[in-house]
């Protein structure tokens, strides 16, 4: 399987020892980024994963941050994600199981490497039995237009760089992930 991935400073090395984990599996990874600990925003890399799976340029994602609701909620604003916040194996099965969810997100600072593996382990070997078809549709509909362009970004990354956020912390230019276009 093709499995794309993606996380903000906070969970780039439990990011990097996910790839590691997921290409000992066999799967294939696209890195979404980042790429170091610099302090960076999440929105892009949650973004860019959900953009590699509704492009049916991987199957499934990985987004963590870390608490990993933000980079969660940005993978949702992307047309045809259905991306589940989750801390256990249970809610990761039942969301492949029952809603189809092709995106799977948590928090590094939540939970260690271990649990985070099986969860994602159990996500990616479920199957999706065929049920809810109307609620996914409904789910699917909600983002009405197809807001796959990375040109939506360019504000935000202008803005980032500039530190022109209110956070009073030193901003970094974000390394785009390379998949971004």
């Amino acid at each position: 399987m093709k499995i794309a991935i993606g996380c903000d400073h906070v969970a780039t090395k439990t990011k990097d020892e996910m790839v590691q984990i997921l290409k000992s599996w066999g799967h294939t990874v696209i890195d979404c980024g980042t790429y170091n600990d610099i302090r960076t925003h999440y929105p892009i890399y949650g973004f860019e994963v959900a953009r590699q799976v509704a492009l049916k340029k991987a199957q499934f994602g990985v987004v963590i941050c870390g608490t990993g609701v933000g980079i969660t909620n940005s993978a949702n604003k992307t047309y045809a994600a259905r991306c589940i916040l989750t801390k256990d194996v249970a809610c990761a099965v039942a969301a492949r199981k029952l809603y189809d969810a092709n995106i799977v997100g948590m928090g590094a600072r939540i939970s260690g490497i271990g649990l985070i593996s099986e969860i994602v382990k159990a996500f990616l070997s479920t199957k999706y039995e065929g049920k809810n078809k109307a609620d996914i549709k409904k789910i699917d509909s909600v983002l009405k237009k197809k807001n796959l362009d990375t040109k939506q970004f360019n504000q935000l990354i202008k803005k980032w760089e500039n530190g022109e956020y209110t956070d009073k912390v030193k901003q970094s230019k974000i390394l785009l992930p390379k998949t971004f276009k």
